[in-house]
């Protein structure tokens, strides 16, 4: 049976000087049931020429000729390079030779009286070369992609040393706003609060010798630098919720929204505001920022609330399940944990749905000046906290009846401050299981 490895119509090239033995061979190997075609050369040139233009993919080559021998010929094709299975075939070679010649490369060697295992040792051949050809490729491919790696890890290191570059001019511009943080809340403000004190004494004693004109200038003036003022302060807590300064603490809310309602409570008891708080629980997160969240929030609720009607303000947190978030489809959430869910609702002026995003843009106002005070900051702080939480925030709100903010921050036990990742901790979230919240009402 013939082997799978010997392809249809193999071209072998016999040297040969004797032509009953050329015949033989082929006459062997034609009732052995191998397709082949052959040619059969005596000399140097002939076997040279039949390497160029015949291009054999086997040699079977008798030991001596007269003018040419197997030793000479395989010389040849180690000196071409040439990957061409070399198969000895002689009577008079001996086995030592044959041992010696084999060690120097050439494939295998055949007695030519017993041609029993030449077609065997064919195959074998064949298949060997066919494998040194796959094994040469595979290495070149290897050496191709060694190669491109070696571009690519340069190209890698110029990245990262631009990358270094950069980290240091970020490092530095970090510094140049630091500085002009210093000079924001010192330098701008001095002035600024002697402009208000001498339009304070202005008010207190020139009022009276003043024309309408005048008094009105007066007036807008000191709208004016007392808008500035909170334009400053507004944007000095937006530059420190921007820096890196995330350090986690176990917090309970209801004592972050009783500071807040403290510091607001001449005005929720001018406008009567209600409270009702559901659900709290203690929460792994950067506490001051959580505060300025809370009071930016509950500011900006008393603010636009409806004039004569009292605001309503609800807070309550729950917490999700990982399957349960999912089924939210939110943007931006490739957190795979469980969410603590804040939500904080009121019954203010709120603003029409198509505006839902563009409230947490810097300096991005809905209403005029004139009817409500503010910077445009407020939201654009929270939305920074939030994002320094790892967090999502989702606006929803109705004009004429009230805005629910949504806050959905992952459930974490710690936060590496080098990789800016969250390590999710399921199994101690750090919060109260939902069956042992209790709701509660504060007025």
């Amino acid at each position: 049976m013939i082997s799978n490895h010997i392809k249809e119509d193999i071209k072998i090239l016999i040297l040969e000087d004797n032509t009953a033995d050329a015949d033989l061979l082929v006459r062997h190997l034609t009732k052995a049931g191998l397709s082949f075609v052959s040619k059969v050369v005596e000399s140097r040139k002939s076997f040279e020429d039949g390497l160029e233009n015949f291009l054999p993919d086997i040699i079977l080559s008798d030991y001596s000729l007269p003018s040419f021998d197997a030793v000479s010929a395989f010389k040849v094709i180690k000196d071409k390079n040439l990957n061409i299975p070399f198969i000895i075939i002689s009577g008079t070679i001996g086995e030592e030779n044959a041992v010696m010649l084999i060690k120097e490369g050439v494939t295998d060697y055949v007695s030519k009286n017993n041609f029993s295992s030449l077609l065997q040792k064919i195959s074998r051949a064949l298949k060997e070369a066919e494998e040194l050809v796959e094994k040469e490729d595979l290495l070149q491919k290897l050496k191709i992609q060694t190669a491109a790696l070696l571009v690519a890890n340069q190209e890698l290191g110029f990245q990262n040393a631009e990358k270094e570059k950069r980290a240091i001019e970020l490092l530095n511009a970090n510094k140049e706003l630091l500085a002009f943080n210093f000079i924001s809340s010192h330098d701008l403000q001095e002035p600024l609060r002697k402009i208000q004190i001498f339009i304070s004494i202005m008010m207190d004693k020139e009022m009276k010798t003043m024309t309408e004109d005048g008094k009105n200038s007066l007036k807008r003036i000191h709208v004016a630098a007392t808008r500035m003022r909170q334009l400053i302060e507004d944007l000095m807590d937006f530059s420190r919720v921007s820096t890196n300064d995330h350090h986690y603490e176990m917090s309970d809310l209801k004592d972050i929204i009783e500071d807040v309602k403290s510091e607001l409570t001449d005005t929720i008891h001018q406008k009567k505001a209600v409270f009702k708080v559901k659900g709290l629980m203690p929460v792994n997160i950067i506490a001051f920022q959580f505060r300025q969240l809370i009071y930016n929030l509950m500011s900006n609720s008393l603010k636009f609330s409806i004039p004569e009607i009292p605001p309503q303000i609800t807070i309550q947190s729950v917490m999700l399940k990982n399957k349960e978030f999912r089924l939210l489809n939110l943007p931006e959430s490739p957190q795979k944990c469980d969410y603590w869910h804040l939500s904080f609702q009121d019954n203010g002026i709120g603003f029409e749905a198509q505006y839902n995003q563009n409230i947490f843009v810097i300096f991005q106002r809905l209403h005029h000046t004139e009817d409500y005070l503010g910077t445009g900051i407020g939201l654009a702080i929270v939305k920074k906290i939030v994002e320094n939480h790892n967090g999502i925030i989702i606006a929803d709100g109705n004009l004429n009846n009230g805005v629910t903010f949504n806050i959905y921050i992952p459930v974490v036990k710690d936060f590496n401050k080098k990789k800016g990742a969250f390590k999710v901790n399921k199994e101690n979230s750090g919060a109260i299981p939902v069956k042992q919240q209790n709701a509660f009402e504060m007025h």
